[in-house]
């Protein structure tokens, strides 16, 4: 590969750690790819084969020994997951008849959801339900008691 090709791919995974954040994982890969672009560009890497030796092995040690100290020195923390989890037990109205098995939709904090009718009766329209398990974005509720 000519060394120009690993610059550029380099500054593209780059550009796209900057737009989209993967949590570092693509600025590694990119440095890499520059390092590797910079050797070619010397003259000290030729051979294809050793070029990709060179962009795996510098990928995988940067990313063991750089990332964590990294994200540690940012405070980097995943995105917190919505927590529709501590739905359960809460009060849901169908905004349709929903049959037992069924599917259909309710309203729950003000949200149409997909629910599950999880009873044996039929659950009408306006009729008080409760979520009694959270599947996805599909809640299973059963006549309220």
């Amino acid at each position: 590969m000519q060394w120009w090709y690993w610059i550029l791919l380099g500054l593209i995974l780059l550009g796209l750690e900057l737009v989209a954040p993967s949590g570092f994982y693509l600025m590694f890969l990119g440095l890499a790819s520059l390092s590797v672009g910079t050797l070619v560009a010397l003259g000290m890497a030729k051979a294809i084969w050793l070029q990709w030796v060179l962009f795996s092995g510098l990928s995988v040690v940067a990313l063991l020994f750089f990332r964590g100290p990294l994200l540690a020195r940012f405070k980097y923390k995943e995105r917190p997951h919505a927590a529709v989890d501590s739905l359960l037990g809460e009060i849901a109205i169908p905004l349709e008849d929903v049959a037992p098995g069924s599917t259909g939709k309710a309203e729950l904090h003000g949200t149409a959801w997909t629910v599950l009718n999880n009873g044996d009766s039929l659950l009408v329209k306006g009729q008080r339900t409760r979520v009694v398990r959270v599947d996805g974005l599909t809640l299973w509720i059963a006549q309220d008691t």
